[in-house]
């Protein structure tokens, strides 16, 4: 059964529905039948089509709420009270009346009523009568724009009234446990907050549409907006303002206005902070642009100013009103110290006209943002108390084209200050570290190759301009600088080396050689003396050739005739080793290894002195990007999908945590590996850069021969550094735990650990460019090595194994299968064939310790080979061994063209043998390195291995004789075949003049000279007007 309640409630409905087709039919739309063709007019009834397609809408939601009270009434027992429209869909009936509500109240700030009537007041006083029913109070004098707004404002406040009340009623009426109990008093409840609403949004309408009448017209064109409400006035309340001046304050629900004669000055109260710390009588407001203090005479009004401005600011953020009334929002009431606001700063200065979106703090950028100016200029990223801090992402255009240099780096207070990355216009990209906006520190800039003049600069910077150690190369003239720089210019000790294969060592002075210098040859021929301009010989020097011979004098260089010189040729010299001629090295004392690379270093070492904070690894260590060499007008630039991820301080934990697992010796090399080969590891992070800096220097133009010595001190430096570094991680590590590391390591502990772990383990970053610098210094002494090799391998297997001097009893005889009319000293490649095939796959790897891997197998396979022999497990000793392993090395045909490949574990670079830089383990791989110390190498020179006396001992040595049709004496001397023979009668060689030691004048045409001593040393003469394509002196 239904209550008394339900029956008003139908009734209340029924004539707030009928009202409205009333107010609809007689006032809305006369109202918009009009088109006004000014702007105010316009506006207007814009308003008044707002109004009307609310008022639709109450009535649709007020149709739809009689519908569902009349089907309860007509069947209490099977539609219960909670399908009334009413309750079960309060919120959206709340919030179309709050709707129609705004639309009302903004047509009464603008006064859109009393406009509208003007342009049909004949319709209107034609109407008089027949509206006076619906218009109460509309006398004969009184106008009718008021008596509109009393219209449409009289239903609307009695029908809230009654809903309340009536909702009330119904709430005492139904029981405790009645199903519809809790969506009674809610809906009472929200249609007691709308009465407040309402009432509040009534009393501030009217309150602004009385301030604009106030207002000059300047400032009220200026305000005056529909939406805006007037919360509080300084003239009801008065408030002095300091340091700016202000006659009037005014506050609205989205802005705090001072007004000062015709001046308006606004502040978005979504920019504005009150200071919460301040005390006393002052009111401590915070705009992006301006600070200024409130303060009145009394308490109670500071306090009144404070709240209300406090949740004006807080109402302004959330983006809509607050319900019921001011200050009863669902958020906390103090004004957020951090938000997200776009703004547009008007001040002179940095940011005049930029446009800045994104994370505030306290009237500063602070956080994540977008700073974007008129002239393209944009910046993405993070900021800090108003400066770009952080990383982030600069845009600067540029002005001749339509391009733009990006800037992907990190910034601190303002400026470029650590690792980045620039992106230039004009296809140059620099990847390295700034200071104040600077380059600043180690870093690479390259310049795409088909731009005019391609180069590539890997080295120190300092304020902008390279300075310290750098290797520079250009492209265009074939020619990798490696020295010192200072303020932009090649400046101090430095070497040139050239695609020719030439190669300078001397000092720069402004981009230019000056003083004393080296120059070397392709062939090994040596000038020694001065320069004057770039690879030009001018004044005194010496010239040492290839077998020799020595030009002593002064050199000069004439108009298009070449090179000329005035000095004394001595050809009594005896023709020198030619293994040390081809093995001068460049650059060893001229940069000490220390300090050559401190730029890479440093960075490393500020991190761990700082404690190895994540925040700061990107800014210190870098970052890898994928670069773009054309800059578009494109917003893809601002953004940057970069390694490592975001959270790089919870990984940094993690790092030092494995630190500390790992270290114990037997789990240290295992981890050093992996971090090593990690590229997010701050170990992993330092080597690509060192590695990066070793490519730039020795590989391509710098592949030179005279430069294996720079390397290899290079390499074991920075096995040095990366331990140094690892010893710091753990230092951090055990700093967090409250541990301290143990004592210093001693240099014998310290070198073992270098030597003996980080380098084997650093070898294979740097193990291609190294094997090529060997290559190339080895490579008179590879060719006999392979040509000995070849010429061995010539003998059938009995013959080399009874020339090797193998027992015969090791001999595998078993494994040789004869046919019909075959003997045993006609068979080839049968014995030891397992042994042979292991060691064919050296040829396969590149890792130095993989091919020691493969040698102490070959080994195994030799030994097991034997023990098949006997029939039983033998150990072969050292002077067994040896010929054996002679005998499979001359059969493994492939590995004769990677000899190198197995011999270059001799070398400095990976330690000699049992060294702490030895990568070879205890035991046999000792005995195999020991055995092939022989084998030519960096340490050994061109020397045969020795036939090992199988009595024992090391036996005499007894070089491969005539009967291999080989002469190593011979090779050496002379690998042409054209003997060479000194004296004062000069050499003789193709027929060439042998002119008497002596001054040597003017006339002697030294290009012929200089061909001469080429051919005196043996190599191939062109033919009297053919092209020379090697290096001439007149043409350097």
């Amino acid at each position: 059964m239904c209550s008394p309640e339900e029956e008003a409630l139908l009734q209340l409905e029924e004539v707030f529905l009928a009202t409205l087709d009333r107010i609809n039919g007689q006032v809305l739309q006369p109202l918009l039948e009009a088109e006004p063709s000014d702007p105010q007019g316009k506006e207007c009834r814009r308003l008044l089509l707002q109004l009307q397609s609310s008022s639709q809408q109450l009535w649709e939601a007020t149709q739809k709420s009689l519908h569902s009270l009349r089907e309860r009434l007509r069947h209490p027992d099977t539609v219960g009270l909670e399908s009334v429209q009413l309750l079960c869909c309060a919120d959206h009936v709340l919030r179309v009346h709050v709707e129609y509500i705004e639309s009302y109240t903004s047509c009464v700030v603008v006064q859109a009523f009393q406009k509208a009537a003007k342009w049909r007041s004949e319709y209107w006083r034609a109407q008089r009568k027949a509206l006076r029913q619906l218009l109460w109070g509309l006398g004969s004098e009184r106008a009718v724009g008021p008596a509109l707004v009393q219209a449409l404002r009289q239903p609307l406040t009695h029908h809230v009234q009654q809903y309340v009340l009536l909702l009330l009623s119904l709430g005492d009426t139904v029981g405790d446990h009645h199903p519809a109990r809790e969506l009674v008093v809610r809906t009472a409840s929200l249609f007691g907050g709308l009465q407040s609403f309402l009432r509040q949004a009534l009393d501030q309408a009217t309150a602004t549409q009385a301030l604009w009448r106030t207002l000059s017209s300047r400032p009220r064109d200026a305000l005056c907006t529909p939406a805006r409400r007037l919360l509080q006035d300084s003239q009801d309340i008065p408030v002095t303002v300091a340091p700016l001046r202000a006659e009037r304050v005014l506050l609205f629900d989205d802005v705090l206005v001072l007004l000062q004669g015709h001046s308006v000055h606004t502040f978005d109260l979504k920019l504005v902070w009150v200071d919460p710390e301040q005390d006393g009588c002052a009111l401590h407001l915070l705009t992006p642009e301006e600070e200024f203090f409130f303060s009145s005479k009394n308490s109670q009004d500071q306090a009144v100013w404070r709240w209300k401005v406090t949740q004006a600011v807080c109402q302004a953020l959330r983006g809509k009103k607050d319900f019921p009334v001011l200050g009863a929002g669902p958020e906390p009431s103090e004004t957020p110290t951090c938000r997200s606001v776009a703004y547009t700063f008007l001040a002179e200065g940095r940011l005049c006209q930029a446009t800045y979106e994104g994370e505030w703090c306290r009237g500063r950028p602070h956080g994540k943002g977008t700073l974007k100016w008129p002239d393209g200029r944009n910046h993405v990223g993070s900021f800090c108390q108003g400066l770009e801090h952080g990383f982030g992402i600069c845009l600067v255009p540029q002005a001749s084209e339509d391009k733009f240099d990006c800037y992907k780096c990190h910034w601190r207070e303002g400026s470029m200050c650590g690792y980045g990355i620039c992106e230039h216009g004009t296809d140059q990209v620099y990847k390295g570290h700034f200071r104040d906006g600077l380059r600043h520190g180690f870093g690479v800039l390259e310049s795409a190759p088909q731009l005019p003049g391609p180069c590539k600069y890997t080295g120190h910077w300092e304020r902008g301009q390279r300075s310290g150690y750098g290797v520079q190369e250009d492209r265009d003239r074939g020619e990798r600088y490696i020295g010192m720089w200072q303020a932009d210019q090649r400046h101090g000790p430095g070497v040139m080396v050239t695609q020719a294969g030439v190669c300078y060592q001397g000092n720069f002075q402004a981009d230019k050689m000056v003083g004393p210098g080296v120059l070397l040859s392709e062939d090994d021929s040596l000038y020694e003396g001065t320069f004057t301009r770039d690879l030009v010989l001018l004044g005194k020097g010496k010239v040492t050739f290839p077998n020799g011979f020595t030009l002593e004098g002064s050199f000069g260089s004439g108009a298009g005739s070449g090179l000329h010189t005035q000095g004394l040729l001595d050809t009594a010299a005896p023709p020198p080793d030619p293994s040390s001629t081809c093995k001068r090295q460049l650059g060893l004392g001229a940069f000490p290894v220390e300090s050559r690379w401190q730029g890479v270093y440093g960075p490393f070492r500020d991190f761990v002195r700082a404690g190895c904070p994540g925040d700061l690894q990107e800014a210190l260590l870098g970052f890898h990007v994928q670069s773009s060499r054309e800059l578009r007008r494109s917003q893809e630039y601002l953004c940057c999908e970069r390694t490592p991820p975001d959270d790089s301080a919870g990984r940094m934990e993690d790092i030092l945590e494995e630190v500390l697992r790992h270290r114990e010796p037997a789990a240290l090399q295992p981890y050093l590996t992996k971090a090593l080969s990690s590229s997010l590891h701050p170990l992993g992070m330092l080597l690509r850069t060192l590695m990066q800096t070793f490519q730039a220097t020795y590989a391509g133009i710098g592949a030179n021969k005279h430069l294996q010595g720079l390397a290899q001190e290079e390499v074991k430096q920075h096995a040095r550094e990366l331990w140094a570094a690892y010893r710091g991680l753990l230092r951090v590590a055990l700093q967090r735990k409250g541990q301290a590391l143990e004592e210093e390591e001693d240099t014998e502990t310290r070198d073992l650990r270098v030597y003996g772990l980080v380098l084997p383990l650093i070898l294979p970053s740097f193990y291609s460019e190294l094997f090529t610098l060997y290559l190339l210094l080895h490579e008179r002494e590879d060719s006999l090595y392979s040509q000995g090799l070849t010429n061995l391998s010539l003998f059938p297997d009995t013959k080399l194994l009874e020339f090797l001097d193998v027992q015969k009893h090791l001999w595998p005889l078993k494994d040789l299968t004869l046919t019909t009319n075959q003997r045993h000293s006609l068979v080839k490649d049968k014995c030891f064939l397992s042994a042979t095939e292991c060691l064919q796959k050296v040829i396969t790897t590149v890792d130095p310790r993989e091919k020691l891997e493969v040698l102490e197998r070959t080994y195994g396979e030799i030994e097991a080979t034997v023990s098949r022999v006997l029939g039983r497990e033998h150990k072969l000793p050292m002077d067994d061994l040896l010929p054996l392993l002679i005998y499979v090395v001359s059969r493994a045909r492939p590995v004769t063209s990677t000899c190198s490949g197995m011999t270059c574990i001799g070398c400095p670079a990976a330690g000699t043998p049992g060294s702490p830089g030895s990568s070879a383990s205890p035991g046999r791989t000792v005995e195999l390195r020991a055995a092939a110390v022989d084998v030519p190498c960096s340490t050994c020179g061109p020397t045969w291995p020795s036939r090992p006396n199988s009595r024992g001992g090391t036996g005499s040595r007894r070089r491969v004789s005539e009967e291999t049709s080989f002469s190593q004496g011979d090779a050496a001397a002379d690998p042409t075949g054209v003997r060479v023979r000194g004296g004062r009668d000069g050499p003789r060689a193709g027929g060439f003049p042998s002119p008497a030691t002596g001054p040597v004048s003017d006339d002697l045409d030294l290009q012929q000279l200089w061909s001469w001593g080429r051919g005196a040393a043996g190599f191939p003469l062109p033919e009297p007007g053919s092209h020379v394509s090697e290096p001439q002196w007149g043409s350097l």
